[in-house]
């Protein structure tokens, strides 16, 4: 009864005023009397104020006064609102106190996207703040992301004192403060720096950048990041198309040379994102995490292995399919092992009767006769009628692909064929390690592929057909000074160009041999399982750099080398605090940032814009813009759901009415500026 009468009677008086009835305690009994609505009423009331009580709830002379208004003004439980737990922290709990911050609350249960507009003092970047400490703890986001505009120093920001982060604090203090009473103290630094929970401005929310210059992979080829535009397509992780959903100009920023153990390399930014798991964390099989660049700068190792696994791509990339004019398998074959240097009749040398069979049935109108020992030539079928200048039909295409004239430095894989169909690229590749490759097998380990060639270009295009298969290639110089001359026909040949071998891993379903004999030997050993590691990360001073968004569900896009990477935050619980200091721009790039698994809730007053005079809120045009969109919710709280001193609720209303009796004369202002500007034009 104390509890629910409160110290010295306060709550009984409050409800007394607020009833025209009689209100009799004896004891533990309650008597009512008065007309049959208000005494029903205050029985009513008591009864919902009891089932606070016994669910944990504390009552205060503000809590019966907004249970009251409940009761008269909505349908709404006063019990529901006031015992709804949102999260206990220290020995309090966090709960809405009014009918709107319960809609506001449900609200980020139900939707992805929140945005919550109201006076000071509502409560909602608080109870935003509470939601995204509880989906934390329970596992629902890896990390909360914190921001909100700095505007109020704008241009005048480098002009104050102290480093960048002294010079922010004060505008994101209000976030520090709300998490400072959710979560204990002495585990915010560990989560901020192992990037759990972020506090960044809005300005910098979009950092996840490349320079201009780095190339991105299209299903038209590479294209430099800083070309693209939105809805311009770009590989994905799964090897398919994907497109663009937003491009963000970020300016000068600092800039890293990330490198795999595998010699692949890309420039990205201090704080872009990659997707990496560690031995355990692939072992134990846990998901793949999140990081900044900076974040693995000095923990590269764990013991002597390599501690960040880079993701590969889940399937072949699929480029376009494209016409090609002579089968890809015997193209790899002639680059491999044959001589198209144009000036002889095609020849093809292998140990190996199957490939020259193969070789045959795979070239039209083309006979491939055996000459001596290894040495094959591929002579043209002539047919009655013929004249003598009719081409060899492989010399022909040699030309046709620009091949012709070639040696063995100077061969290459054409584009029509590096870019083509999955089909096209393996049985290419095929080709070559069937003529000039061939499995490894070691003791104890998986079989590997090995394949050499002194062709600088040929290497290179070797390397991006596995790659874009989704295998590693490591390759080594053996160099031409030095080596032991080899042997032709008994007799010493000196070796005029550097070699170079390369040292292949497929992933399951990719077969790396036709030829049976090398074939059965890769099957017997297993061809293990390509892996990527980040081998180091070096500075590599500022540049002009671009963000981008895709569409990929996991937000991965191929970038150089092959290498994933994204830019777009998932997993996670991101809040913008004080919205209405956000331009129309900022407000589009800030919500295109969400990633898939993630929520967003945004917070503000429109009636309290610090932006400068001519700039539009960005809170005030996304409400017209993106209303009536599902899983986009618009919560409006009013200076009822003001939960700071009874002033504050006071305040707002006062302003509001002088707001709009000030709202004619400020049109009226305006149409006469309008007529003033026309009689000057």
């Amino acid at each position: 009864m104390v509890s629910l009468l409160g110290s010295r009677d306060e709550l009984l008086r409050v409800i007394e005023g607020a009833f025209r009835a009689d209100i009799h305690v004896r004891g533990n009994e309650i008597t009512v009397t008065g007309s049959p609505d208000e005494s029903g009423a205050v029985v009513r009331l008591f009864e919902e104020l009891v089932e606070v009580l016994r669910s944990g709830g504390e009552l205060t002379p503000d809590a019966v006064e907004r249970s009251i208004a409940m009761l008269r003004m909505t349908s709404d439980r006063p019990a529901e609102v006031l015992s709804l737990d949102i999260l206990s922290s220290r020995g309090r709990t966090i709960r809405p106190k009014t009918v709107n911050q319960k809609r506001y609350v449900d609200a980020i249960d139900q939707h992805t996207i929140v945005f919550g507009i109201g006076p000071a003092g509502t409560g909602k970047t608080y109870l935003a703040m509470a939601k995204a400490v509880r989906a934390l703890q329970e596992k629902r986001v890896n990390r909360i992301i914190l921001t909100r505009p700095a505007v109020e120093a704008g241009e005048r920001l480098g002009f104050l004192p102290g480093t960048l982060y002294e010079k922010i604090d004060p505008y994101l203090r209000p976030l520090y403060d709300a998490l400072h009473d959710m979560v204990d103290p002495d585990s915010i630094p560990k989560l901020m720096a192992a990037g759990t929970i972020e506090v960044a401005p809005l300005a910098y929310m979009r950092g996840r950048a490349q320079p201009l210059g780095t190339g991105v992979l299209t299903p038209d080829g590479w294209r430099s990041i800083g070309e693209l535009q939105v809805g311009d397509l770009v590989i994905g992780s799964n090897g398919e198309p994907t497109p663009v959903l937003g491009v963000y100009p970020q300016g000068e920023k600092k800039i890293y040379r990330l490198y795999s153990q595998d010699g692949a390399s890309v420039l990205a930014s201090e704080d872009h994102l990659w997707t990496v798991r560690t031995r355990d964390d692939a072992n134990r099989g846990k998901p793949w995490r999140v990081l900044e660049t900076k974040e693995m700068i000095g923990d590269l190792r764990t013991a002597h292995y390599r501690k960040w696994e880079l993701p590969l791509l889940s399937a072949p990339v699929r480029f376009p399919e494209r016409e090609v004019p002579m089968d890809p398998y015997a193209l790899g074959l002639l680059l491999g092992d044959g001589c198209v240097t144009g000036s002889t009749t095609p020849s093809f040398a292998t140990n190996d009767p199957e490939l020259a069979e193969e070789l045959e049935r795979l070239l039209p109108d083309i006979r491939v006769r055996r000459k001596s020992g290894p040495d094959y030539v591929l002579n043209r079928v002539s047919r009655p009628g013929d004249v003598m200048t009719i081409a060899n039909p492989v010399t022909a295409v040699m030309r046709e692909l620009g091949l012709d004239g070639c040696t063995s430095h100077t061969k290459f894989v054409p584009d029509v064929y590096l870019r083509n169909t999955p089909e096209v690229r393996t049985a290419v590749l095929q080709g070559l390690l069937d003529s000039d490759g061939g499995p490894v097998v070691q003791d104890g380990r998986t079989c590997r592929i090995e394949f050499s060639t002194v062709s600088p270009r040929l290497r290179d295009d070797v390397v991006s057909l596995v790659q874009s298969l989704g295998g590693v290639v490591y390759w080594r110089t053996r160099p031409a000074e030095g080596r032991a001359p080899g042997l032709a026909r008994g007799r010493e040949v000196r070796h005029r160009h550097d070699s170079y071998v390369l040292d292949v891993r497929l992933p399951a379903g990719i077969e790396p041999f036709r030829l049976q004999r090398k074939a059965d030997k890769y099957r017997a050993a297993g061809g293990g399982r390509p892996m990527r590691y980040v081998d180091r990360i070096e500075p590599r001073g500022t540049a002009e750099c671009v963000c981008i968004q895709v569409a990929a569900e996991d937000s991965l896009y191929v970038t150089e080398d092959f290498l994933l990477t994204h830019n777009t935050l998932n997993d996670a619980f991101i809040i913008l605090d004080e919205a209405q200091n956000s331009s129309a721009e900022q407000m589009k790039m800030f919500l295109t940032r969400l990633g898939f698994n993630s929520k967003i809730v945004v917070t503000g007053d429109v009636t309290q814009v610090d932006l400068p005079s001519g700039t539009v809120s960005g809170l005030r045009v996304v409400q017209e813009i993106l209303e009536g969109i599902p899983d986009i919710h618009f919560a409006r709280l009013s200076s009822a759901d003001v939960v700071r001193h009874k002033l504050v609720s006071d305040i707002v209303d006062a302003y509001g009415r002088y707001d709009a009796l000030q709202e004619p004369k400020r049109l009226q202002q305006q149409r006469g500026r309008r007529r003033v500007s026309d009689r000057e034009h």
